[in-house]
């Protein structure tokens, strides 16, 4: 019976490290654009996160396939089919009221130059810095919009993750394409 419980323990264990969380794709999108001299501490200032999250969320990704070690960059192909057919099963988007925030979805780069707005409020991350009055669609993760700031191709990833995890199906397929696009 001991040895029961401690495989059960350790199964546990081992499925905790491997549930993604929503911090996990912030790092691996931020992980796109790096450099592969990163450094946790790094990665951390920049996304507005402690080094150990970031450890934490590399440790995931490599468990669920997602981050390839040798490489110190995220598996494009696999990262790819996450965003495109689980990323708004496991983080849907979650839409609020009116706020004031940073454009996010079709509202922001690079959708919104390809989509028409049609006179409802765009969808914003509630930001205290932000400009634009919309409806509130809450970020992927806390500080997603403090990093979006800093980082223009963040910004653009981001946005695009947020029309497939909350957008209308023309939105979803506009933004698949360029995801795809990115990634390739």
């Amino acid at each position: 019976m001991a040895t029961v419980g401690i495989f059960a323990r350790f199964a546990i264990r081992e499925y905790r490290r491997a549930v993604l969380k929503p911090q996990d794709t912030l790092v691996l999108l931020k992980l796109l654009g790096a450099k592969a001299d990163w450094t946790y501490p790094s990665l951390a200032q920049s996304l507005g996160i402690s080094a150990s999250e970031v450890h934490a969320a590399v440790a995931r990704a490599k468990v669920s396939g997602l981050y390839n070690e040798h490489a110190r960059a995220p598996h494009r192909k696999a990262l790819l089919e996450f965003l495109v057919h689980g990323l708004r099963y496991v983080f849907p988007g979650e839409r609020g009221g009116v706020t004031r925030g940073l454009p996010t979805a079709h509202a922001a780069p690079p959708l919104k130059a390809m989509i028409q707005a049609d006179g409802e409020l765009p969808p914003v991350w509630p930001d205290p810095e932000g400009t634009v009055r919309g409806e509130e669609l809450r970020p992927l993760y806390r500080s997603a919009p403090a990093a979006a700031r800093r980082d223009p191709a963040l910004y653009e990833l981001l946005a695009l993750v947020d029309a497939v995890r909350a957008g209308r199906p023309r939105e979803r397929k506009l933004a698949v394409a360029e995801l795809e696009a990115r990634l390739a």
